[in-house]
């Protein structure tokens, strides 16, 4: 059995779902996002709850169902709230900072770095050595957080390079003489 999917999808304030057939569409305060799902789930929205429930006692079934309702969860709180990823550059000389739609980053290569933001997500420097990353998709805001970290991973050395704000990295110790 789903433990998150026998949990509803409670809808705040000024959200609204219409389904129909398998696709959700969610309009809210943000935007507004649809999802379609597999023809394993129904879904129902009944007051101001979104409940999803397995059609049949399948694996597959059974494992679209708390997918599906993390989906729905995630397009209510992202045109509710948002997403937002932080990230923190540390090394000597390492920074970002944002010209017009390309994220510059100096990360101790033989060139910068020209990171072109896509749509549908912004990306802040409010600190040379800060990059947040907010969109109302889930999915991409967390791509673009992961592709901009690709550059220049933390090393387990110094610590050196682009992390997720509270990642811990486990630290080596060095060669000893």
């Amino acid at each position: 059995m789903s433990r998150i999917g026998k949990k509803p999808v409670e809808l705040p304030s000024g959200v609204s779902v219409s389904v129909s057939g398998q696709t959700v569409e969610v309009k809210g305060p943000k935007g507004t996002h649809s999802f379609n799902a597999t023809d394993d789930v129904t879904i129902e929205v009944q007051d101001n709850v979104v409940a999803v429930t397995p059609r049949g006692k399948s694996k597959r079934a059974r494992q679209q169902w708390g997918m599906s309702r993390t989906m729905v969860a995630n397009l209510v709180q992202g045109v509710s709230e948002g997403f937002k990823k932080e990230l923190e550059i540390q090394g000597v000389g390492y920074r970002a900072q944002l010209q017009g739609n390309v994220l510059k980053l100096n990360l101790g290569l033989s060139h910068d770095v020209d990171f072109t933001v896509p749509e549908g997500v912004t990306v802040t420097a409010p600190k040379p050595t800060q990059i947040v990353v907010e969109g109302t998709d889930a999915q991409l805001v967390g791509q673009v957080a992961a592709n901009i970290r690709e550059w220049r991973k933390p090393e387990p050395y110094k610590g050196k390079g682009i992390r997720y704000k509270d990642e811990f990295i486990f630290r080596k110790e060095g060669k000893k003489k």
